[in-house]
């Protein structure tokens, strides 16, 4: 999937890429500082129709929701992160082979950690208001 948008569209392009992918249970989030990763993944836990309060999990690593349904959504933000091993001392394993829904912005540090399967959404900054979107679904043997 490709697309350019504005964040007006953000709701729209959210409900795309849940009835694209709703199999895939994995999403990384890519892109610079200010691309609107975690702008996004909270337009889809809209959609998801997420009860909590959501936040940007920079200081806290992983923050949990809980759906209207009682799905559970981990949203994660590595950045701080200096190595794997103090991905590995939270847990994050456990997260991933959950089964749960687990959004991830900062993946590089942990991608060896991920399941086989799994979504990369990249968004790029076209100008102040546009972003265009991209995405790629990954798949290898463990």
């Amino acid at each position: 999937m490709e697309v350019t948008y504005i964040q007006e569209e953000l709701s729209k392009v959210a409900q795309q890429l849940i009835g694209t992918f709703s199999e895939q249970t994995i999403w990384l989030f890519s892109g610079e500082m200010g691309a609107g990763k975690t702008t996004l993944i909270k337009s889809i836990c809209e959609s998801h129709k997420v009860v909590d309060q959501m936040s940007s999990p920079t200081f806290s690593i992983v923050n949990e929701y809980e759906t209207d349904t009682g799905e559970t959504i981990n949203h994660f933000d590595f950045y701080r992160l200096k190595s794997v091993e103090e991905a590995i001392d939270i847990g994050v394993e456990d997260y991933f082979y959950s089964g749960d829904r687990c959004f991830i912005e900062w993946a590089d540090i942990i991608r060896d950690l991920l399941p086989g399967n799994y979504l990369e959404i990249n968004i790029n900054l076209v100008d102040r208001k546009t972003r265009h979107l991209i995405t790629s679904v990954h798949e290898r043997t463990l």
